[in-house]
């Protein structure tokens, strides 16, 4: 039975730590000169080493992106950053651009390279010719159906990977230039600014300053902004298909969204290793507490529906639940709380814990870093919680957000 490695974001140190807790077999990630997510956190020079080490000391994989559409001024930089790959092994480069990719071959050979999304494959001669070149892996397209990607499957034996989870682009595989027309920074460079997430209204030329609702909203709208991709209710269609790696989008969230998605996608994934395979309710409730667009299948089932797409300003980013803190220690019943928002006794939070899930504690003490009790702590700030059972180190502490008056 075929169960695909579960591959998330790591956007920053504190992202891979938290992936790999929570059940991630690979993390991706970049520098912000040669990934598509320049405006992440990423990893100097010395954090990608550090981060290679300790995925490896996990024993779980690391890809490293380099999947920008280079100019001529970067060739020098690429070939310079892939030779200081080459003493850390990573498992794999991600690569969209064929002098890129003839690059890696000439100075990296002894490691894979998969084949980005960027590189829009949609057909098995396309995924025929990378596999011929030596590519181990592509990233399929976005725009595939399933009996494409079906069809793919019996015409190679190239490993698949397909996303499952989070943003989706209003391009073709996220090669867009709306940001480089409206702000001269270019989504293929890595410096998207999702332009596709603005409000926009619509205005005839003959009478400026009359603006006129594009759909639904005496506002605006927000046409071209897709709900997120979720298909952990179909993962055992896309396994019995032969992909390889499930991957989840995100190196620009934060850690909250990170490991409630990880967390939620490793026990689907889990799941796989019985049929029929059966949805949880508490996955999809799981996947709304952290940031979202309302969720779509994308074009998995076909041409995406209208309702696929977030027309309503008021829902196209919505969340249930904040991070509180991330526990960085247990010991003599306590659990050393590092605070990412502010906490006072009597608040009733929830803890991202296996085993805790659906269930609410109220903070019925709080001691600060020397010990002694206080009222409240604040973001940054080190504090100590009673410890509750099954709580481990590096769990993340929600609470639901207020909503109404």
């Amino acid at each position: 039975m075929n169960i695909p490695e579960l591959l998330a974001p790591a956007g920053n140190f504190e992202k891979l730590t938290t992936a790999l807790h929570y059940g991630a077999d690979a993390v991706y990630m970049g520098l912000s000169g040669f990934s598509l997510r320049a405006k992440a956190d990423n990893f100097s020079a010395e954090g990608l080493e550090k981060a290679v080490r300790f995925v490896h000391s996990r024993d779980k994989k690391i890809y490293i992106t380099v999947n920008i559409f280079p100019h001529n001024r970067d060739i020098p930089l690429i070939k310079d950053h892939m030779a200081s790959l080459k003493p850390l092994k990573p498992d794999a480069l991600i690569i969209s651009d064929p002098g890129v990719f003839e690059m890696a071959s000439e100075i990296l050979p002894d490691i894979p390279v998969h084949i980005s999304t960027q590189a829009n494959i949609t057909s098995f001669r396309s995924a025929r010719f990378w596999e011929k070149l030596g590519a181990r892996r592509i990233v399929l397209s976005r725009e595939l159906g399933m009996d494409e990607l079906r069809h793919i499957r019996d015409e190679v034996g190239i490993e698949l990977e397909c996303f499952v989870h989070g943003s989706i682009c209003i391009s073709y595989s996220g090669r867009c230039y709306m940001s480089s027309f409206l702000n001269n920074r270019s989504a293929n460079r890595g410096e998207c600014t999702n332009t596709c997430r603005w409000n926009y209204t619509l205005m005839e030329e003959s009478r400026p300053g009359e603006y006129n609702p594009v759909y639904e909203n005496d506002r605006g709208t927000y046409v071209m902004s897709s709900r997120d991709l979720c298909m952990i209710g179909h993962l055992d269609k896309l396994a019995d298909a032969g992909v390889t790696s499930f991957k989840i989008e995100g190196r620009m969230k934060g850690i909250n969204y990170v490991a409630g998605v990880v967390k939620t996608y490793r026990s689907a994934v889990n799941a796989l290793k019985e049929r029929p395979y059966r949805v949880d309710e508490q996955w999809m409730k799981e996947l709304t507490m952290s940031s979202n667009r309302g969720f779509t299948t994308g074009m998995f089932f076909g041409p995406q529906p209208d309702n696929g797409y977030s027309h309503d300003d008021e829902k196209a980013y919505t969340m249930s639940h904040e991070l509180v803190g991330v526990v960085r220690s247990l010991g003599n019943g306590r659990a050393a709380v590092a605070l990412r928002n502010n906490l006072r006794t009597g608040d009733s939070i929830e803890y991202l814990s296996s085993g805790l899930e659906g269930m609410t504690f109220k903070v019925t003490e709080i001691m600060n870093a020397d010990g002694n009790p206080v009222d409240a702590g604040r973001n940054e700030e080190m504090v100590f919680l009673p410890a509750q059972p099954g709580v481990r180190e590096n769990d993340l502490i929600r609470r639901r957000l207020k909503t109404g008056p």
